[in-house]
């Protein structure tokens, strides 16, 4: 097969994107036209100033866009010594019009931002700018802050390690660059404090993606918690770990075509009960050992150590689907966590009460306004379209792609593939030009690097393991003679500069035909792939990519290529490549069907949790508006007139309802983690309702509807308990109550869902 020659953006197709970009061409002649080139410092700072005037006292951003933008020219221009691109600015322009810009890789996106990020916090109410982790949030604002700084705006920034006056302080900044994880963190943070000079976020203003494919799709569902210390004891899971594991395969358990659940056969559920002495596993009264048995099951047999997670510092971490890379402060839900700890061996960790629970998209919804920015939008248009309102909007590249995207080359089996991908790196190494190799796994790219050694060809290793240098490993993936095994999209936001910046070295590797990348596996999504691809590439500069797989992949087993395969090829085992066009087009369907049931899975859940949200900001709404005094708490008076006039003579009014404001808040947060802790129970349970032929998801909202409608009477009723046992004989209102305690610490982590996504029948 002929290699295809990465060009898209061929006459025809750039006709129809400059159609969609003509308006803001149109606006590009004007801002090119309001010249500043004489204009001194001063003077610019002084124009600086009147637009933030206009802008503050009522003047449409809309009018004040042409002279925006060519101060934001000129101040990139003085501070950092850039031009900004044509495109540059028309990707700034299209982003303020609230959409969702594609921008090939190293096109300059961090500059891009920095139009529609001054224009809107113009009006003082700030702009967010969420980077793809901390590294990028401390780069962007360390490089970018001279240009914000010089246009009379302040700069902040936002990491894991920033101290709450760190943060209250980054937040009133003009600009603040964060992850998206730490800012919806700091707003379940806020959402507990008793004191509103506690809280650190103001208003939620205006928001830019960044890597918007990543934020915004795959990791918008997965569940953001607030958990504080209990005293609960935990659930001791030794003892159905070692139960589980004298379970047999096929015999006792089995899994479902594509490995997403795991269930008790007939024989395993007696077996089970045999050794619990328990009677019927389904009786309603071991719904808890069922639980337990289903947790141990899961980790036991769907969860690999060096795939879906790795042991570190005495402790399980998670591995984040998309990257390959340790999913940060990640867990599986409580139960699950516990039993693949049991499994490794390992301390079970506290699991606490949680005190809140929100995933991302239903933290960026609330936002006046967002856009964002990938390489990689216009695969997911329509999940942009559908979820977020945002129209992909795509931008040509700066200078035209050269990069050459190769055919698959396709093995019959797993060691055929790995022969070829060592023949092919050890052939192209010999020439010195720099490769890029993205695995699926920790233990696929510990596996190749094992295997580059004993060739002699030593490499950098970027995974889940080794992922604290990362930035400057990728960095450096275009030097000469540079071999880089990493997992996945290790390094995003860091371009890869052929030469490592080096004039000579990089006419060298350009002569080679710059950076070489190998895709070892396909992905679930094939934005992932392209993505790999686009590490190449960058900014005109030549480039190449090749996945080399087989059938006996795991994604490729998993999701059924044995049954659509012809018959010739299925017990085929050579050394040469397959050929033809048949087997590619199969798995190309594959990756379509795997995409199209990922997305009706993320839509489902998105059900389970839209309803949870909904009733989260209206009960948020009334605790917000008792902490700010907008209402007065008025329980104990309208239910309990007498005993609150009691308290009132007794103690004094201002301290009775400072007290009962006090209690309010306390109560409304404990009674909601109680709702959030049945909601879970329910969820994870809510599959078996298809068993009868009902509808899970009905079921699911009938039943925490129902729970919901009792939440407010429970409230008052704990007030009301807590303040009618109160000793009018003591000098002052006693709060050190059990019913009254709140956590004495709190922390914050990611519920990796997958465990539920399994088991919620979709329809």
């Amino acid at each position: 097969m002929k290699s295809v020659k990465h060009n898209i953006y061929n006459k025809m197709n750039m006709a129809l994107y400059r159609h969609r970009l003509k308006p803001y061409y149109e606006i590009l002649k004007s801002i090119k036209s309001f010249q500043m080139n004489d204009w001194s410092d001063s003077k610019i700072k002084g124009f600086a100033q009147e637009l933030k005037h206009k802008s503050q006292t009522g003047v449409p951003l809309k009018n004040l866009l042409t002279e925006a933008a060519a101060l934001v020219g000129e101040a990139v221009w003085r501070s950092l010594r850039i031009r900004l691109y044509e495109t540059q600015l028309v990707a700034g322009l299209a982003l303020h019009d609230a959409n969702m810009v594609e921008m090939h890789t190293g096109e300059g996106k961090t500059l891009s931002a920095v139009l529609p990020a001054y224009l809107n916090a113009l009006q003082g109410k700030g702009s967010h700018i969420f980077t793809f982790n901390d590294y990028l949030a401390s780069r962007d604002a360390d490089w970018m802050g001279p240009v914000y700084q010089f246009l009379d705006l302040t700069v902040g920034r936002i990491t894991e390690g920033s101290n709450m006056q760190e943060r209250k302080s980054a937040y009133s900044a003009d600009i603040t660059y964060l992850t998206a994880k730490q800012a919806c963190f700091d707003y379940m943070k806020d959402s507990l404090v008793y004191d509103v000079n506690k809280r650190v976020q103001r208003s939620l203003h205006f928001v830019l993606v960044d890597e918007a494919d990543s934020i915004l799709i795959d990791e918008a569902r997965i569940p953001l918690v607030i958990a504080g210390k209990t005293d609960d004891t935990r659930v001791n899971f030794s003892r159905m770990s070692s139960i589980v594991k004298q379970l047999l395969p096929v015999i006792d358990y089995d899994t479902d075509e594509n490995e997403r659940n795991v269930y008790l056969t007939e024989a395993g559920a007696e077996k089970v009960e045999s050794l619990l002495h328990c009677g019927n596993l389904y009786d309603i009264e071991n719904s808890d050992k069922l639980s337990e048995l289903n947790c141990g099951l899961h980790a036991e047999v769907l969860l690999k150590k060096g795939v879906h997670y790795i042991v570190r510092d005495g402790a399980v971490q998670l591995i984040d689907e998309f990257t390959g890379r340790i999913a940060d402060k990640r867990h599986w839900p409580d139960g699950l966590q516990a039993a693949v700890e049991v499994k490794e061996g390992l301390k079970v960790q506290a699991g606490g009460k949680i005190l809140g629970s929100m995933t991302l998209q239903h933290f960026l919804s609330l936002y006046q306004k967002i856009c964002g920015m990938t390489a990689t939008a216009q695969s997911s248009a329509d999940e942009f379209r559908d979820i977020y309102a945002l129209d992909v909007v795509i931008i040509p590249p700066n200078k035209p792609c050269q990069r050459i995207d190769f055919p698959h080359l396709i093995f019959s089996d797993k060691e055929a593939k790995r022969k070829a991908i060592i023949s092919e790196i050890v052939s192209v190494h010999e020439t010195g030009r720099p490769i890029l190799v993205g695995t699926s796994s920790v233990e696929e790219s510990n596996q190749l690097s094992n295997d580059l050694v004993r060739k002699g060809i030593p490499c950098h290793v970027l995974n889940a393991q080794h992922d604290q240098q990362e930035a400057e490993i990728i960095s450096r993936a275009g030097v000469l003679n540079a071999v880089t095994v990493s997992t996945n999209m290790a390094g995003r936001g860091v371009d890869i500069i052929l030469g490592g910046g080096d004039p000579e070295e990089y006419k060298k590797v350009v002569a080679l035909g710059g950076l070489y990348v190998i895709g070892t596996n396909l992905h679930e999504s094939s934005r992932v792939d392209k993505q790999l691809r686009g590490r190449a590439g960058r900014q005109g500069d030549p480039g190449s990519s090749k996945f080399i797989i087989s059938l006996e992949d795991d994604i490729l087993v998993k999701f059924g290529l044995k049954e659509a395969l012809p018959k010739e090829y299925c017990s085929l085992r050579q050394e040469t490549p397959l050929k033809g066009s048949k087997i590619q087009n199969i798995i190309n369907h594959i990756q379509l069907v795997i995409e199209g049931q990922n997305y009706d899975i993320k839509k489902t859940l998105n059900k389970y949790a839209d309803l949870l949200e909904q009733q989260r900001r209206i009960l948020y709404a009334r605790r917000t508006d008792v902490l700010f005094d907008i209402i007065k708490p008025s329980i104990l008076a309208s239910k309990e007139p007498e005993w609150y006039r009691k308290l009132c003579h007794t103690f004094g009014q201002i301290e009775v309802d400072e007290k009962e404001k006090y209690v309010l808040l306390v109560q409304i947060d404990k009674c909601w983690s109680d709702y959030l802790e049945y909601a879970s129970y329910v969820k994870e349970g809510i599959h078996l309702e298809s068993l009868s032929n009902k509808n899970p998801l009905d079921e699911y909202n009938r039943l925490i509807i129902q729970s919901y409608e009792e939440l407010n009477q429970n409230i008052e009723t704990e007030v009301l308990h807590i303040f009618l046992k109160m000793d009018l004989t003591k000098e002052m209102i006693n709060l050190d109550l059990n019913e009254m305690r709140i956590p004495s610490a709190t922390w914050t982590y990611i519920i990796n869902d997958n465990f539920f996504q399994n088991r919620v029948n979709l329809f």
